[in-house]
Parts: structure tokens; sequence; C-alpha cells
């Protein structure tokens, strides 16, 4: 599609009141999905990070990376297994983990923004104490039986630490972070990465908390999407199990940061050439918005 220029005008005054009110803000972003994996994609989410950063506002990664993680652990003969959403670690699954999150997945998403333009620095939630963390333990889901569901070397956040990004962000530079965190016994912790990216964004005061997703946003029961949720709203669709699946810990982290004082939550479709800037910058949006 070509643009002429009064329409390339018209969309750059467009973004002009949205750069106004989000300049100095942080925005804290899940990377993860389709937009990690398809090269065009991948290209599109640096150039959006690349732009968020030149024009001012504050800029936080937080990266998944469970494809390649999946790949690492069939080459050992190992099957992935999930509960609730969050991937069961063992001793040897974290050490794919910290391998591939802390090393591969992190350089490789610097490299690809700093090719772009932009100022990236890669670390993990471990860096500086950033994220500490301790064992995450499951309340049985409904229907349940036998044992508690045993996860291993899955941790929760008990705590952020902010100055290292704080410093990073004060240099203008992109922090990067594996989600990784360190607990009070020095071990080292798998945390999801959308409750990382979460508790990220509740600790720093976020403007706005985004998940890249590979699907439109948060569905009903017939699939269509659901716009705009209150906190009411996702009560009821986690009670009827609408919200299943990796959604779970996305729509929860969301919520809890939106408690915690971020002021919005987005769901969006990272398939989408520059989903970051449509949702962003434009009157119309993508996905689900979740606020209070």
């Amino acid at each position: 599609m070509t643009l002429t220029p009064q329409e390339k005008t018209r969309i750059l005054v467009q973004a002009l009141p949205y750069i106004r009110q989000f300049r100095g803000k942080t925005l804290v972003i899940k990377y993860g999905g389709s937009a990690m994996e398809e090269e065009s994609l991948r290209d599109a989410f640096a150039e959006d990070v690349t732009f968020l950063n030149f024009i001012g506002i504050r800029t936080i990664v937080v990266h998944g990376g469970g494809p390649q993680i999946r790949e690492a652990l069939e080459l050992r003969g190992k099957e992935s297994e999930f509960v609730m959403g969050l991937r069961v670690t063992d001793a040897e699954t974290m050490d794919v983990v910290s391998v591939v999150l802390g090393e591969k997945i992190n350089k490789d998403i610097v490299n690809l923004i700093n090719t772009h333009g932009g100022q990236a620095v890669g670390l993990s939630g471990a860096d500086g104490g950033a994220l500490r963390a301790r064992k995450l333990s499951l309340n049985p889901p409904a229907g349940w039986k036998g044992k508690p569901p045993e996860l291993g070397m899955v941790g929760e956040v008990t705590g952020v630490d902010t100055a290292l990004l704080g410093r990073l962000g004060d240099g203008g530079f992109v922090p990067v972070v594996a989600p990784l965190g360190v607990g009070e016994d020095g071990l080292l912790y798998n945390i999801n990465a959308d409750s990382a990216a979460g508790s990220l964004a509740a600790a720093l005061g976020a403007e706005k908390l985004v998940y890249l997703t590979d699907v439109v946003g948060v569905q009903d029961n017939g699939q269509k999407l659901i716009s705009a949720l209150s906190k009411a709203q996702v009560k009821d669709l986690q009670s009827r199990g609408v919200i299943s699946g990796g959604m779970i810990p996305k729509v929860g982290a969301g919520l809890r940061a939106i408690e915690a004082g971020v002021k919005k939550t987005h769901v969006i479709d990272g398939r989408i050439p520059h989903a970051l800037l449509l949702e962003i910058f434009t009157d119309e949006g993508i996905g689900t918005e979740i606020v209070l």
C-alpha cells in the first residue's frame, strides 16, 4: 500500500497527542510468540521499540522463550509439561531455561534492537537483584485430583529492585530482561515472563503494560474479541473458565499490575506488523485493554 503525502501527514498528526502524553513515561512490553519468531515481525518490533525510545518513552522489554526452550529440551529427549499455563521446571529443565533465556534469546533481542538503531542492554532479573523470587506453590485448580501440582524451580516475584533499570533508562538505554530471579536461598528461579513483566511494570509505576500474543486479544466463549475489560469482568471470565491456558498468567499479572498503579494493561496481537505503534498511537487501537 502506497500512502500519499497527505495521508502520511494525517497519521503523524494523529500520533502527536499520544507522543505528548507518553513522553517520559514508562512502557513495559512482554515480547514473545510469533513476533519473536517471524523475521518480518522481529524487524517491525525492533523498529517500534527504537521509535518509542527515540521519542522519549522509557521502554523495557521482558521476553519469553517457550518454543526455544521446548526445542532445546526435545534435543535432550525431554518433553515439556505445563500446569495452569506454567512450565514445570526440574533441575535439568532449569539448566536449559537459564541458558536459552539468559544467554541465547536475550542476546539475540539486544542485537536485533541495536541493529535497527536502538540502544538495548541485556540482563536477567537476577542481575543487580532486579527480580527477587521464591519457589511458587500453586493451589490445585478446580477438579484437580491427587497431590497439589509440583512445579519445581518455578518462582514467583517477592520483590523488585528498580535501581539498575532506572539508571539504564536515565542513560537512554532499553533494558531487555530475561525472566529469571534469585531467591534468598541463592537459587535461580524460572519466572513466568508474563508475571515478571507485570511485577516490573507495577514496581516502576509504568504507564502501560503490553503483552504481545499470538491471538487477537482476550476472547469470549464465541471467540469474539473483547476490546475492554474491567476488574469485575476479568474475575467473572476467570471464574467461568473463559480465560484459560496461557492467557491465565497474562490477564492475572496484568490485573495485579493495574491494582498496583499501572494505568492500563493491553493484550494485543503480535502477529500484526507494528502492533505496538498501532495500539499506542492510534485512536482505534487493537486487542484488549484492561482497566480498573
